[in-house]
This record gives structure tokens, C-alpha cells and sequence, in this order.
């Protein structure tokens, strides 16, 4: 039985361009009212397409980011921005180099942050979320492990952001970026399932017969920690939008 909204396309393009369309209509309806719109943004493959189209907007549409607030829910730990595979090159590359959105409205988690300092860091990326009025659109992917963010199996629901340790498949999952398992982080800094649930509204994105199996525990099966997509559950305002394959064996 489905315990969360589900909409599923015909293809992952149907489900970005309506995604982009009511992010476009938040932001929009947000300046008419004269107050900033705070994003919750998520990596990986699964949100590139629903970045192109927010690009496409923004150039075509004339869609503005100039008020807009963002949040990334994570990054590996012990990257600098520059690498490659970080998260803050990830963003400028697929997001945030193409549109109008002002550089200090942009936070994410620091990977370079020194050990001892990771509390307090993390602390104050809370609070950061708290002074901007918090989220009021978190964009998610699905991990393999059921994660979100890096919310690894074992994440209570209350947990706020943290350093984590990653969980070997995800870093299975990243090896081929990063040229080989041995050269994949160990640890990241992560949102906690709290500080994601705490947001107004939650989108969940998964695409293809890969995320099928995940996405039916997270949607169908009990609400716990192993699985930390489930806590969406018992979010007021969530709902996961799936193309036709990353549905296919949904529990009625």
C-alpha cells in the first residue's frame, strides 16, 4: 500500500518539467509578495535534467534567481572546491553558473573543514537554514541504501546536519567517478533527516528500473531508520515523482 503521494511519468523529462514549473511559480509568487525562496538542493544524476530546465527558464523564460536562497544537502568530506567531484563543482557546474542566482546566497557544507571544527560548522549551517526562514522546497534523489542526503541506514529522524560515515554501496556507487573505489571519500558531511523534514514541501525524484526496488520499501514499506526515504511517510507536504520504471513494481 502507498504511504506517500506518488506521481509517476512517462519520463523523467515530463516529471522536471512540471518539477521546474512549480519551482518556477514558487520563486514568482515569492517576489510578487516581496520575500526571498530557500531551495533544499540534492546531487547526482537524478536532478541534472531538472537543472537544465531550471536553466532553460531562467534564459529562455526569463526566470530570476536573484532572490533565491540555496542549501545543499551534502558533500564529501576532505574535497576541496575544486576537485572535481565535490559538490560546490558539481553545483557550478550543472546549476549555478548559468543562471542570475547572487554567490552568498549559495551554502553548502564545507569538505574541508578541519576535524574538530565539523560540530561547530555544522551547527551553523543550521542556523543558517533557520535565518533564511527555512526550506521551502527540498529536492531530493533516492540512494540505493534508501538514503537521502547521506543519511545512511542507521540515521534517526531527528538527526540535524553531521558528519557520516558513508556506507560501502554508495561508495561502490561512486567509485567510477572517482577512478576506483580507493580514492572515494569515506566520510561527509550530511543534512540530517530532521533539518530535510523540517522543510514545507518535499519532492523525490528516482529514474529507472535501478531506483524500482528502493523507491517500493521507501513508498510502501514501515517507517524506519535503515531506510531513511521512508521518514517521508510522515511528512505532511512530500511526494515522490517516479518515471514509468522507477514505478514498475510499486505495491498497489
Amino acid at each position: 500500500m502507498q504511504k506517500i503521494p506518488v506521481e509517476v511519468f512517462q519520463s523523467s523529462q515530463a516529471a522536471v518539467a512540471k518539477l521546474a514549473a512549480e519551482t518556477a511559480e514558487l520563486i514568482r509568487a515569492n517576489d510578487a509578495a516581496g520575500k526571498q525562496t530557500v531551495l533544499g538542493l540534492a546531487t547526482g544524476g537524478t536532478p541534472i535534467a531538472y537543472y537544465n530546465e531550471l536553466i532553460r527558464l531562467h534564459q529562455q523564460d526569463g526566470l530570476t534567481f536573484a532572490t533565491v536562497t540555496s542549501f545543499n544537502l551534502d558533500e564529501y568530506a576532505g574535497l576541496p572546491k575544486d576537485h572535481v567531484e565535490s559538490y560546490w563543482h558539481f553545483m557550478h557546474q550543472n546549476l549555478f553558473n548559468h543562471i542570475d542566482i547572487k554567490p552568498e546566497n549559495i551554502n553548502l557544507p564545507s569538505g574541508t573543514v578541519a576535524t574538530a571544527d565539523i560540530p561547530a560548522h555544522c551547527a551553523e549551517y543550521e542556523q543558517a537554514i533557520v535565518d533564511a526562514g527555512g526550506l521551502d522546497l527540498q529536492i531530493l534523489g533516492i540512494g540505493r541504501t534508501g538514503h537521502i542526503g547521506f543519511n545512511e541506514p542507521g540515521s534517526p529522524k531527528d538527526s540535524l546536519t553531521r558528519a557520516i560515515e558513508l556506507d560501502p554501496i554508495t561508495r561502490e556507487d561512486a567509485a567510477p567517478s572517482f577512478g576506483g573505489i580507493d580514492n572515494v571519500p569515506t566520510t561527509a558531511i550530511t543534512m540530517g533527516c530532521g533539518t530535510i523534514l523540517n522543510a514545507r514541501r518535499i519532492v523525490l525524484m528516482a529514474w529507472g528500473e535501478g531506483k524500482a526496488s528502493i523507491v517500493n520499501e521507501a513508498v510502501t514499506g514501515t517507517v524506519n531508520d535503515i531506510v531513511s526515504a521512508s521518514y517521508l511517510q510522515e511528512h505532511c507536504n512530500s511526494v515522490f515523482f517516479l518515471d514509468t520504471a522507477a514505478a514498475s513494481i510499486l505495491e498497489a
